[in-house]
């Protein structure tokens, strides 16, 4: 179950037809799509979900069309208000013109495959602005706290128009890294009283951090969590001196969209960083890689499995089972078979 909430405001772009028939081209859907149609923009971002064969027509369709929007990633363990700031993110961009769409990746529902929490209530807000977008996308087992989706509804949403895309994850905790390699900018959000601190360190989160935010900061505790980040981001490796980043630390009571205005001052500096020294190019360069990368591995991994069938993948296997040879030999063997 996903659900797609549109929205935007007096400068949103003219929608056009309402609904498109299903039996139109991927042509006419971009076309829609780009007019400012989010019925369209959900059917592209659902052609995305279900690897639909009409997908490569419409990127190709989408190719060129991006308008380099802002990719802010939110992660962060389940608890410390992600939603929440997600939705008062978009309303303080919203409040400054900008476009924005929303790609929250949930939890799946092991019957439908579909998004568990894809009625995103603390989002309903926005539900009736037609500068917003937001979809939920089923991480579908997919580890790292996102959907294998995800870059490719980026790449749609980008190609829709959108100023700025909230990429928020699925919060499975210690695993959700991936998101570093999707997002311009990834914002880790902490709890006081959750023992963040502590699973920061643990997770490899200090890395891929460029901006922190300690949540619900009305809470006893707060001060001393935003004490131990910067503590352990001195103890960590520097170069402030070469004009390195030092990731932020800021306070916020989501819920009130206090501190709110500090995290967006925050965003827009660290863009305006990665600008400057070229680390915006480098990033998007190196996502795009991992995309190609991840798209050519998904084709060859279909090519191959009827490949390997036929090449005695079964009979190797049974021959380990029984231990006639070991993995490494059979693996010698079915690479030269399909090779040869």
């Amino acid at each position: 179950m996903t659900t797609n909430a549109r929205a935007g405001g007096p400068e949103a772009p003219a929608s056009g037809p309402a609904v498109l028939p299903r039996s139109a081209s991927p042509a006419e859907f971009v076309d829609a799509a780009r007019a400012g149609n989010h019925r369209a923009v959900a059917r592209l971002v659902s052609l995305v979900e279900d690897a639909s064969p009409a997908l490569r027509e419409v990127m190709a369709l989408l190719a060129g069309r991006g308008r380099g929007a802002q990719v802010v990633g939110l992660t962060g363990s389940p608890g410390v208000g992600k939603s929440t700031t997600t939705s008062a993110l978009v309303s303080a961009y919203r409040a400054r013109g900008s476009q924005v769409g929303v790609l929250a990746v949930d939890p799946s529902s092991p019957f439908s495959g579909g998004a568990l929490l894809g009625d995103r209530v603390r989002m309903q807000e926005h539900a009736t602005d037609p500068g917003v977008y937001i979809r939920s996308l089923a991480s579908r087992g997919h580890l790292g706290g996102l959907s294998l989706a995800t870059p490719q509804a980026v790449r749609v949403l980008d190609a829709c128009g959108f100023d700025v895309i909230l990429v928020e994850t699925v919060g499975v905790g210690q695993a959700e890294v991936d998101i570093a390699g999707l997002a311009d900018t990834t914002v880790v959000l902490l709890a006081p009283g959750m023992g963040d601190g502590i699973q920061a360190a643990k997770a490899g989160i200090l890395e891929i951090a460029d901006i922190f935010v300690v949540n619900k900061a009305d809470r006893e505790g707060a001060e001393q969590t935003r004490r131990d980040l910067k503590h352990m981001l001195q103890l960590g490796p520097s170069d402030l001196a070469g004009g390195g980043w030092r990731p932020p630390v800021r306070l916020t009571v989501a819920s009130r969209g206090e501190g709110i205005l500090e995290v967006v001052a925050a965003l827009d500096e660290h863009r305006e960083w990665m600008e400057r020294t070229g680390e915006l190019a480098r990033r998007r360069l190196a996502r795009t890689a991992d995309e190609i990368e991840a798209l050519a591995l998904s084709s060859l991994r279909e090519q191959m499995g009827s490949l390997l069938e036929g090449r005695g993948l079964p009979a190797l296997a049974d021959a380990v089972v029984a231990g006639r040879l070991d993995p490494y030999t059979a693996a010698d063997r079915l690479v030269a078979g399909v090779t040869a």
